[in-house]
């Protein structure tokens, strides 16, 4: 699995012209999932998720994660992060799960964030989305869990 982690100071999703979700002060997560991954994968990308310390403290840039900062996560599914576009122009998806396999373990990567964190907000698995947020720093991190 794979999760692009954006500290935002706001972010929301619509879906059909309908704000479906929305957070403040937090993490969007943006999370593909990878033919060979499963369960284990997930709950390990929720953990590094939650612990990722990105969020800045009286000392340190960086020093403080979602939890510690009481900040929402908004989980938007994106199959493009499992692009492979090692050759030619186009990229090639075949690195992605299934989209049956792939909701169920997007499913249990959300299920996982919130047995720790109270504020967790999703898109829509497989929908058209728009995601409006404020990159916050900026701050970006790729986190993969093989």
């Amino acid at each position: 699995m794979r999760a692009l982690l954006q500290k935002v100071s706001e972010a929301s999703v619509s879906v059909a012209d309908t704000e479906i979700a929305s957070i403040g002060l937090g993490l969007v997560v943006f999370v593909a999932v990878f033919h060979d991954d499963d369960e284990v994968t997930a709950r390990r990308l929720a953990e590094r998720t939650l612990a990722a310390r990105v969020f800045p403290d009286g000392n340190k840039a960086m020093n403080r994660s979602v939890l510690d900062v009481s900040g929402g996560v908004l989980v938007v599914s994106q199959f493009t992060l499992a692009a492979d576009t090692r050759r030619g122009n186009r990229p090639s998806f075949g690195p992605a799960a299934p989209p049956a396999r792939a909701q169920e373990l997007y499913d249990r990567f959300v299920e996982a964030l919130r047995e720790d964190c109270p504020d967790v907000s999703t898109g829509e698995f497989g929908a058209d989305m728009k995601v409006s947020l404020v990159n916050d720093g900026p701050v970006t991190i790729l986190l993969d869990v093989p």
